[in-house]
């Protein structure tokens, strides 16, 4: 069965939300899906990669993209409990996650909080383990782009094996999609699911 989204105009978490209702629903044996926006674009893609479907884009003009996925041999299916923002989550719960908010940490002066926000990004690696993943929304995505004094810590903790989830629909606010250096571009669906997955979180 061979099934058609419209995702256009819908705001984040809205397109992968449509898209985990309809394979879950139907597991469609081919699912197109349109999109407007890059964040739409790498979500919708990340999301039904993970369930099993090979995904080709075709992008066309004024920012609207179409994306094709066919069912693999994994493509089946998931309960909605089941559901995860990555395919190790199930493996990770009872884990710590950090959200970050902003690229600084207080208040009272910006530089102070940069240099505090750098510090902090080296020391996490002292929960060792149980650092899972890092969160990163609204400001926080400044963290992830070029130019960023946290980008080497971020890097490095990606590197060592940390998940790091970038807010989509945050970077397109700020012009900064482009910039991205670290991490997988997310969106709110994962971000609630890691924080529910969580055991720890630790907010700034």
């Amino acid at each position: 069965m061979d099934q058609s989204l419209d995702c256009r105009g819908l705001a984040c978490p809205g397109p992968v939300l449509h898209c985990k209702k309809c394979v879950e629903a139907d597991a469609p044996r081919t699912l197109t899906v349109l999109v407007d926006n890059e964040a739409a674009r790498e979500n919708v893609s990340r999301f039904l990669s993970q369930r099993g479907y090979a995904v080709v884009v075709d992008q066309q003009p004024e920012g609207l993209s179409v994306l094709t996925a066919t069912a693999g041999d994994a493509a089946a299916p998931v309960p909605a409990a089941a559901a995860s923002p990555s395919p190790a989550a199930s493996e990770n719960a009872g884990q710590t996650v950090a959200f970050l908010t902003a690229d600084t940490i207080g208040r009272g002066d910006d530089a102070l909080g940069t240099k505090l926000m750098a510090n902090f990004l080296a020391t996490l690696p002292e929960l060792g383990e149980k650092l899972w993943r890092i969160i990163l929304v609204n400001g926080g995505v400044r963290l992830a782009v070029a130019g960023s004094p946290g980008l080497a810590q971020l890097k490095a903790l990606e590197q060592a094996g940390v998940s790091i989830l970038v807010c989509g629909t945050c970077l397109d606010f700020f012009g900064l999609l482009d910039k991205k250096e670290v991490g997988q571009t997310t969106n709110m669906l994962d971000v609630v699911t890691s924080l529910d997955l969580a055991d720890k979180i630790i907010q700034i």
